[in-house]
């Protein structure tokens, strides 16, 4: 676990690989469209539980799973960002669902450990292409449920997203005070 913090502070996470298809501005929010290339992400779902409690829960199963509890007993090192998929109602409120995940590091993609904790699944996730907002500070569910109303806004009615979920992302450990990077990600309608 030490060895996870120090590589999230001093950078040796590995980031979920991507290309920057475009760089946008419209109405004064700046964002990017990505594409991300599919993967094996360690994934846990919670229900009944406001987002902060269901994220903090959600992250420390997933940092113990690459951190070693696992049938190899192998700590895999941290990778970013950490997305917690969450289903938006119309009222803009969130569901008490959420599906907390994090790629597998590249060199256990073909091979992950199994988790010991019965509550994580290993799942296949194809690519994608996203609509993403970055942002900075502590996030919470507040902060979140903001930046994704603006990137809507930005966006428009007429650009092609799923309009029922969204991914909040955090690509820093807790105790990292300044430089924090988060992003709302909005998923691009496949053709």
């Amino acid at each position: 676990m030490l060895g996870m913090i120090k590589n999230s502070l001093f950078g040796g996470t590995e980031e979920t690989p991507y290309k920057v298809l475009s760089s946008e501005s419209k109405g004064g929010v700046s964002y990017e469209v990505r594409r991300y290339e599919g993967g094996r992400f360690v994934a846990v779902e919670t229900e009944g539980r406001i987002f902060d409690e269901a994220a903090g829960e959600g992250v420390g199963r997933l940092l113990r799973y690459v951190g070693g509890t696992n049938d190899r007993g192998v700590g895999m090192g941290m990778t970013a960002p950490v997305s917690i998929t969450t289903f938006p109602r119309d009222d803009g409120s969130l569901a008490r669902r959420f599906v907390i995940g994090l790629r597998i590091p590249s060199c256990y993609q073909d091979n992950p450990p199994v988790p010991t904790d019965s509550s994580l699944r290993i799942e296949d996730r194809p690519g994608m292409t996203v609509y993403a907002l970055q942002f900075g500070g502590y996030a919470k569910e507040l902060d979140f449920r903001t930046q994704a109303a603006r990137l809507c806004s930005a966006l428009g009615d007429s650009a092609p997203y799923q309009r029922g979920l969204c991914l909040c992302c955090g690509y820093d450990p807790p105790m990292k005070p300044y430089g924090r990077r988060n992003e709302v990600w909005l998923l691009q309608e496949e053709p």
